[in-house]
């Protein structure tokens, strides 16, 4: 053991003798203290377990009524017994073992043994798209006839006429992911879970993670401070002050956990780093090699499907029982195969084409299956490109957007540092399973549920927004597009603003010069987000635009909030190498930090004058950011346009200070000779980034970045923690406190619940986010968190955002449905965080008015549209509304991880019939809702028609969104984390 507490990249000790035993059927894992400061052992002997667990499901069809957890519902004891039973010889019983193939180095040995797809001479294999003979090889390597069936094994072969039918099956990611935001409350349940342990008499030591966890803090960071050489540590340093706390209770549960990684605050976005260092590509654990594969607390986990890595965001609930060792069940997912032909057209970038994909797969319809790419324009997108897309699968709708491994795939992994040896081991593995294209070879015909194309020559440069990331405008019409915006009717493409008033200008004082701004007016330009600072040809992009200004005397307006926020070091490295971040710098784009910053709402405060000018005067201001997400409300709550763009243009549309203006014929500004100066007058040709990449982006900046994060920084080296296996909660503590889920539970599971006379405690339309549901924006000086937190002695200037506070409950349930933009029907057009005590027709805020119902021991219901719960993967958009008193959700469509972490949390998802709505139903909210759900589990089917009728005498069938067998068990525990403690403490070690 070695003292991890003391290391700045901190991964606790493995696991020795504890539950792990139970669940690693082929092979264990040793982590050598070594692995902390050796970057080359992290991909040769990577952290893995073999992540098996007792599967509670069949896999059968997800109609089906058999299964091992009707048997877990009503025998769970019989179910443990003969896992006991069976355990012995579990690894033995695989009935593949005779594919177990030996790979031999090329110099002679071998990198270890493999299960042989192509040993099982089937030609249905040759078939499968590569992501779905992913989760082939992970079903035959865990297979023992017992978590894992041969049936389900068939089932995937058969993927072609099998994915149709629904079927449930069994996947095991080889690690987790986590971001400080979905971490802290991660580690939160898990410290409260071994609370509940100890009281049911159980050994609390159970509860540890038994996969790889690594946890990137990046979601802290704030713009507070910008414009200056000083930025990056004058924000670390607020930050820290913010997040002391937080980051010592993390620090705390990488020494107090097994299996769990730290990288600590200021080394850059989850998802880069993942992509440039913690991705594997393949394990090899003892000898044994099999794919990386990898859930993640944030719904962007899928930037790494652009390195070959099957990946995807999960809930937060979810991303907890997977570390606990609980099998991820999942419906097989149709693959839609996304054809690319051609070339972009010069100076066309990667974020232009990822808007493109974005609206097509959206208009497609891709929601919980995977895309797929493939086509002979593979070859001409970087690695950096393939991830940028890949990034965006949440707001394209689908699980995953794949790029199979690939030479470009193995170039990217040498350049990021990965060692030869390394790139041969992986390469030779994925050669003699065949997962690995090579389109030097003839390839083979491969079936796909649906097929798209798209000839990369007809991408053209284009944003996104202003409310939407799909919602994409090609540059050239994005003044006609900006100009209707402000005539149409509020919504997601309209601000209603008079005629009369659209070309006011509001003039100001800022810092002792005259300012003015008008509607359009860009007040933020942020080239931000993993999405695009992973990206070296849009980041060094974005730095000849500025040169090039900066050169023939264009200026951003000093009332602009400009910043950049690298997703590593590396990016700063290759700036600097290049000479290009000094003209970012001439332009206001100085380093602010490693970290989400603005794309996730962390931009900071405008200057108080620019606000009172944007408030005073209801101007549409507008940001401009390179980021992936822009629902209203996201990034700054007096922003409210917000676009989607490239780097350069973010940086372009900062230089012209509004984005009311047609590129092509209206100048940018003057230059010094008194010439007007066109966007294309500074706009770099693509071979010119080409040639900057080439010189610039050097294989040693990659590994003299990722050795310093090992050695942590003195902000964080500094933190001191108890060496406790249970955490001392602290009742005055208004970041980290001990949630009520577990208060007063036994070992037998409550059962199955309907809802009898509820109210309804929300009336909501289409396409409400999980930023909507649960903000991790500022907290409002006037809503009931603020009270709370000033109740409590804590300043305004101190409140720090809802993201840092989701350690709170106390916190996080008075800001669930907080957001000032939230459209609720029941206040009758009226914008903002409050609803209708329907008895007494009180106007209150949300938590106010759900408090008062459950005092007055009513249950509540929410009414929705389509797409609930899209946006970011948010346990919290769960957890809030079921401390709320939350008993079912009835929508049109939910997103899929906002769906599965209601039922995780125990709350009933329900879908309207096909046509229907709460609308066309003639339901307005003012009705009371019951829902007549069987009391017995095992009456209960995936995916069954249910009633719902109000005191009104109107009566409609639903379908309820438990979707898989698994989930009706987490249902009739009262949740998943329930389920998970009876299940451990009942077990016997």
């Amino acid at each position: 053991m070695y003292k991890a507490a003391s290391l700045g990249l901190l991964r606790s000790t493995p696991l020795r003798s504890s539950p792990s035993s139970l669940f690693k059927p082929l092979a264990s894992s040793r982590i050598s203290a070594s692995l902390v400061g050796s970057r080359s052992v992290a991909f040769v002997r990577p952290l893995g377990v073999l992540s098996g667990s007792l599967r509670y499901s069949c896999g059968s069809d997800r109609r089906s009524s058999s299964g091992s957890v009707r048997a877990l519902i009503g025998e769970k004891p019989a179910v443990v017994d003969r896992f006991e039973r069976n355990f012995a010889t579990m690894a033995a019983e695989n009935p593949f073992k005779g594919i177990l193939t030996s790979l031999p180095k090329p110099g002679g040995g071998e990198f270890g043994k493999y299960f042989s797809l192509p040993a099982l001479n089937d030609p249905r294999i040759d078939k499968l798209p590569y992501s779905i003979r992913i989760l082939l090889e992970s079903a035959i390597r865990n297979c023992d006839n017992f978590q894992v069936t041969k049936n389900d094994v068939e089932k995937i072969i058969d993927w072609e006429n099998s994915a149709p039918k629904l079927v449930e099956i069994p996947f095991k990611p080889a690690r987790v992911l986590l971001q400080d935001f979905t971490g802290v409350p991660a580690v939160v349940d898990l410290a409260c879970m071994r609370d509940a342990m100890n009281k049911l008499g159980s050994d609390s030591n159970k509860i540890n993670p038994l996969v790889p966890v690594d946890l990137v803090i990046d979601h802290s960071v704030q713009v507070d401070v910008a414009k200056s050489e000083n930025a990056v540590q004058a924000n670390m340093e607020l930050e820290f002050k913010r997040n002391k706390e937080r980051f010592a209770f993390l620090k705390w549960g990488s020494t107090a956990f097994r299996n769990m990684l730290v990288v600590p605050p200021g080394s850059g976005i989850v998802h880069q780093v993942n992509l440039e260092y913690l991705g594997r590509v393949v394990f090899n654990t003892e000898g044994l090699l099999y794919p990386d594969s990898v859930v993640g607390t944030d719904s962007h986990t899928t930037m790494i499907d652009g390195l070959g890595v099957a990946g995807w965001g999960v809930g937060g609930i979810e991303a907890e029982a997977a570390m606990l060792g609980q099998p991820m069940s999942m419906v097989l997912p149709g693959v839609v195969g996304f054809k690319l032909n051609g070339k972009l057209k010069n100076g066309v970038t990667a974020t232009d084409l990822v808007l493109t994909v974005t609206q097509m797969l959206r208009k497609h319809g891709v929601v919980g299956k995977f895309v797929e790419f493939y086509g002979e324009g593979m070859g001409e997108l970087s690695l950096a490109d393939r991830a940028t897309i890949a990034n965006m699968s949440p707001e394209y709708g689908a699980t995953m957007g794949f790029f199979p491994v690939d030479h470009v795939t193995l170039q990217y992994l040498k350049l990021t540092g990965r060692s030869d040896e390394t790139v041969s081991m992986i390469e030779s593995y994925l050669r003699a399973n065949k997962m690995f294209v090579d389109y030097n070879e003839p390839q083979a015909e491969r079936v796909y549920s649906s097929y798209l194309e798209l000839d990369l020559a007809s991408v053209e440069p284009c944003i996104s927004g202003p409310k939407r990331p799909h919602d994409r405008v090609p540059l050239k019409e994005m003044k006609a597009d900006w100009h209707a915006c402000l005539d149409n009717k509020v919504g997601f493409k309209g601000f209603a603003v008079p005629k009369e008033v659209q070309d006011k200008v509001v003039k100001f004082d800022f810092d002792g010069q005259q300012a003015e701004i008008k509607h359009g007016s860009v007040v933020i330009a942020a080239i931000t987000s993993c999405t695009n600072t992973s990206n070296p040809s849009v980041m060094l992009g974005a730095g000849l635009v500025a040169k090039k200004a900066t050169e023939l005397g264009l200026q951003v307006k000093p009332w602009i909030k400009t910043s950049l926020a690298p997703g590593s070091g590396v990016v700063t490295k290759y700036l600097l190498q290049s000479g290009l971040q000094d003209y970012l710098n001439k332009q206001g784009f100085n380093i602010v930090g490693y970290g989400c910053t603005t794309c996730i709402g962390n931009s900071g405060d405008l200057h108080e004058s620019v606000g009172a000018a944007i408030s005073e005067n209801d101007i549409v201001a507008s940001a401009v950011l390179s980021g992936n997400r822009n629902f209203e409300g996201r990034v700054h709550p007096l922003t409210r346009a917000n676009y989607l763009a490239s780097p350069p243009l973010v940086v372009a549309y900062a230089l012209a200070g509004t984005v009311d203006i047609d590129f092509e014929t209206e100048p940018i500004g003057v230059g010094k000779d008194g010439k007007n100066v066109y966007l294309r007058d500074i706009w770099p040709s693509s071979e010119e980034i080409a040639e900057t990449v080439q010189s610039s982006v050097l294989p040693d900046m990659f590994k003299s970045t990722y050795e310093a994060i090992t050695k942590g920084n003195p902000m964080w080296n500094n933190l001191t923690v108890p060496a406790t296996s249970l955490y001392k909660w602290d009742s005055e503590s208004t970041y980290i406190h001990e949630p009520p889920y577990f208060k007063g539970m036994t070992m037998s599971p409550p059962g199955p619940h309907g809802v009898k006379d509820a109210y309804c405690l929300l009336n909501f339309g289409d396409s409400i986010t999980t930023d909507h549901i649960s903000p991790a924006g500022s907290i409002h000086k006037d809503s009931p968190a603020a009270r709370y937190l000033m109740e409590r002695g804590v300043d305004r200037k101190d409140f720090n955002s809802y993201g840092s506070r989701r350690g709170n409950d106390e916190v996080m349930a008075r800001g669930t449905f907080a957001n000032i933009r939230l459209v609720n029907k029941l206040l009758n057009g009226e914008v903002g965080p409050k609803t209708v005590h329907i008895p007494t027709g009180e106007k209150l805020y949300v938590f106010d008015a759900a408090m008062k119902y459950k005092t007055e021991g009513h249950n509540t219901i929410v009414l929705a549209g389509a797409e609930y719960g899209s946006g970011s993967s948010r346990d919290w958009a769960a957890k809030g509304p079921m401390l709320l008193g939350v008993k079912a959700v009835i929508a049109k469509s939910f997103e899929r991880i906002h769906r599965s972490n209601l039922v995780g949390m125990g709350i009933i998802p329900l879908c309207f019939k096909q046509g229907e709505d709460a609308d066309s139903l003639g339901l307005t909210g003012h009705e009371r809702y019951s829902i007549d759900l069987p009391t017995n589990i095992s009456d209960i089917r995936p995916g069954q028609d249910v009633t719902v009728t109000t005191d009104n005498g109107k009566s409609f069938t639903c379908t309820v969104r438990f979707d898989t067998e698994v989930e009706l068990a987490y249902f009739n525990h009262g949740g998943i984390l329930p389920f998970v403690i009876r299940n451990l403490a009942s077990s016997q070690n």
